[in-house]
């Protein structure tokens, strides 16, 4: 299968981070095609930043080349329901990912998360998904986004302790690791932690990975239907529906 990992940030490095990672967990026979805007912000990191990176997820669902399924890699999930809209492939987001692999594992788990200002964000995920009674608490470290560029090796210990603090606050049975580029520390921390920790790039790719072999596409009726073909204008004009889409 051919699987679209878009990072909807546009750091190139983070974008190889995350790919190494998915192809970590990939099948064999899944081929990771890890892709990126032509514009927004190099890492994600409060609102505004998510409302542009989920048009620049929108542009790359719209340019991509064929493929079976899509991974949204930023914990925020920016452009989830817009991609869906515009394919037939199931689009995985990597927090709701995360989220249902939690709960398959623990009654109760926590996120870390990078900044504390965006805590507000992964909690309307929460919400928007119906996890409020499994997500017992989400925790800032303040680490900048961009500091994961490398693995985030440099941040282990800092996101060791946040979670070592939300597992004995929150008593939850499991960590979800709120941001993409921390995924290389997935297996690191649940090593040192002893619960189950989740990465959400993982999550996704195996859960996308589920669903094409099951043979489901995302539904095409209501308002995952296509969109509706019109007009666009400046910099969003070549992104149109036309009838012909």
């Amino acid at each position: 299968m051919k699987l679209l990992l878009i990072n909807p940030n546009t750091s190139t490095a983070m974008t190889a981070g995350i790919a190494a990672a998915a192809r970590l967990v990939a099948a064999p026979d899944t081929e990771v095609l890890p892709v990126q805007p032509t514009f927004g912000p190099r890492s994600i990191e409060g609102h505004f930043d998510e409302a542009i990176a989920a048009a620049g997820v929108a542009e790359q669902v719209r340019r991509a080349p064929p493929h079976d399924a899509v991974v949204i890699a930023c914990f925020g999930d920016p452009g989830l329901d817009a991609a869906r809209e515009a394919t037939r492939a199931p689009v995985l987001g990597i927090a709701e990912a995360a989220f249902h692999v939690a709960s398959f594992l623990a009654t109760g788990f926590s996120v870390v998360t990078t900044m504390t200002r965006t805590c507000v964000i992964a909690e309307h995920l929460v919400h928007k998904y119906g996890f409020e009674r499994r997500c017992r608490g989400v925790h800032g470290t303040d680490i900048p986004v961009l500091a994961l560029e490398d693995g985030g090796a440099d941040c282990l210990d800092a996101i060791e302790a946040a979670a070592r603090e939300a597992l004995a606050r929150d008593r939850s049975g499991a960590i979800v690791l709120g941001c993409a580029g921390m995924a290389a520390l997935c297996a690191r921390l649940t090593e040192r932690l002893g619960v189950p920790v989740i990465d959400g790039v993982s999550a996704a790719v195996k859960l996308a990975e589920g669903l094409t072999a099951l043979g489901l596409r995302t539904s095409a009726r209501g308002d995952y239907a296509a969109p509706l073909p019109k007009e666009y204008t400046g910099w969003a004009a070549p992104l149109r529906w036309s009838a012909q889409d």
